[in-house]
């Protein structure tokens, strides 16, 4: 057989394929348009046998559009989670910045609420650092000698004593607190009005000694500053007494836990660390 053949074979074939497939057509327009029961009924057949046939080719193309769907909802909600987030986190923030000015303000509240005599002249200053140790209770202060602070200068929290002003610089000085075993003074108990000497133990609960052995101390009565020494101005709150099993202790008032900012009492009594220990020895005879 001739290729020539071959063509005119396969242009027949084609030929009577769109023969049948006008005939098919023209037939198939013809029983969707005649108004008979029996045609009605054969055209419900023929829907019936393919429509679910599409259906089930169309299955995969309707999930695919909502998976699409689905994807974007959830892309849209992931955005507005992470933009909550975003704003949660902000607020947050501002939260803790406002507790932190709140807490701040606080402590300086509480320092305007310490009642001292008012011909007293102090300054607030805030500490800088602990510098202290387990034998060196001591912190650093932004105020120092060109603010007007001398040597030996009492350092109030809010609540009562919190020490002095041990070491002197310009700007920043360095305060020793009561707690510290190098720290003693004379002290008054009330309302007996004994007289005693608080010295500093590494702990938060001084001792007291010196004291005329017939006094009559109870747990619960104040200790505040004598100033007998020439150094402390008198009646400085310093706690009250607690007793133990050999001698008596002191509750501090002044709260060691939260010192940030402090008070440190400016007098024009220029005492220098050497006379108070002279002073102390006296109150001691």
């Amino acid at each position: 057989m001739t290729p020539k053949s071959n063509s005119l074979g396969w242009s027949t074939v084609k030929f009577i394929l769109l023969i049948l497939g006008s005939v098919i057509l023209a037939i198939t327009i013809i029983l969707w348009r005649i108004d008979n029961q029996r045609v009605e009924r054969l055209r419900m057949d023929i829907i019936d046998s393919t429509v679910p046939n599409f259906s089930f080719l169309l299955n995969p193309i309707t999930n695919f559009g909502k998976v699409v769907t689905d994807f974007r909802a959830y892309n849209r909600v992931y955005k507005q989670n992470q933009e909550l987030k975003n704003e949660l986190q902000k607020m947050q923030g501002w939260r803790e910045a406002a507790l932190q000015l709140e807490q701040a303000n606080a402590k300086l509240r509480a320092l305007n609420n310490l009642k001292l005599n008012p011909s007293l002249v102090f300054l607030t200053g805030e500490v800088l650092a602990d510098v202290g140790g387990p034998f060196n209770q001591s912190a650093l202060i932004n105020v120092g000698a060109l603010d007007g602070i001398k040597e030996g200068a009492a350092v109030l929290d809010g609540l009562g004593l919190v020490g002095r002003i041990a070491t002197l610089g310009k700007e920043t000085s360095r305060i020793i607190f009561l707690t510290d075993s190098n720290f003693s003074i004379p002290v008054t108990i009330l309302p007996i009005r004994a007289k005693a000497i608080m010295r500093g133990n590494n702990s938060l609960f001084p001792e007291l000694s010196f004291f005329d052995s017939e006094a009559k101390i109870q747990p619960g009565y104040r200790v505040v500053t004598s100033g007998s020494d020439g150094y402390f101005v008198p009646d400085l709150l310093i706690g009250s007494v607690i007793e133990s099993e050999s001698n008596f202790l002191i509750n501090l008032a002044a709260d060691f836990a939260n010192i940030e900012f402090l008070r440190v009492l400016r007098t024009s009594k220029n005492k220098t660390v050497d006379d108070r220990v002279d002073l102390l020895k006296e109150n001691t005879e």
